[in-house]
């Protein structure tokens, strides 16, 4: 796969650093997270891709039929081309450890191409996801950090649905953070300070050499 698969921005970060992908929420696009991203890893190197699907005028990464009901066909075709755009940038960049953060449509995205290739990213932050189905995780989790960050009172990922998805990770062997507030879909201070801590605390492949 290209590297040039999505139209996408990318930040250069120092020789060596960890190289961090970004996913944006449905209705933006390679730029909502590309400052976010620098300031949780100012050394960094930092991808953000733009999603492919219109829906209404409105970019995301996969299509759907409803609020909460996806087209599978298509999260499995973004799932697979999401995958090969990584990959080809991490052969590229050579980087000490993969991160990846996606919010909401973004995070849905994230989280399929973590069920689909469960040893690509080191630690990944799923901000407000919502995954309707029992995830398939091709292979173990093990070792590998998520951080989940959800709102109370999402009227969108229902926190019954944000619960279940951590059992099905923490079942697979992610060693899994949860950070929750009272609010609904919008990012709140506590867990942009989550993220920040899961990406400092996160191996590199100096630590694990």
């Amino acid at each position: 796969m290209s590297k040039d698969a999505y139209i996408h921005k990318m930040l250069p970060g120092s020789p060596g650093s960890p190289l961090l992908f970004v996913f944006h929420g449905t209705g933006a696009d390679e730029n909502q997270l590309l400052t976010f991203g620098r300031e949780l890893l100012p050394g960094a190197t930092i991808i953000s891709p733009r999603g492919d699907v219109s829906e209404h005028g409105a970019a995301r990464f996969f299509r759907r039929t409803g609020e909460g009901v996806y087209d599978m066909d298509d999260l499995a075709r973004a799932t697979a081309k999401m995958a090969g755009f990584v990959k080809a940038h991490v052969e590229a960049v050579k980087p000490s450890a993969v991160f990846g953060l996606g919010y909401s449509n973004g995070a849905n995205v994230l989280a399929s191409v973590v069920f689909a290739e469960p040893g690509l990213f080191d630690a990944t932050a799923l901000m407000h996801p919502l995954i309707p189905f029992e995830p398939q995780v091709q292979g173990s989790l093990a070792g590998r950090h998520i951080l989940i960050t959800a709102g109370k009172r999402d009227p969108i990922c229902p926190p019954n649905l944000t619960s279940r998805l951590e059992a099905y990770l923490r079942a697979d062997g992610a060693d899994v953070t949860a950070e929750w507030h009272d609010g609904g879909h919008e990012v709140r201070p506590n867990e942009i300070e989550a993220a920040r801590r899961l990406f400092a605390s996160a191996p590199t492949l100096k630590d694990r050499a």
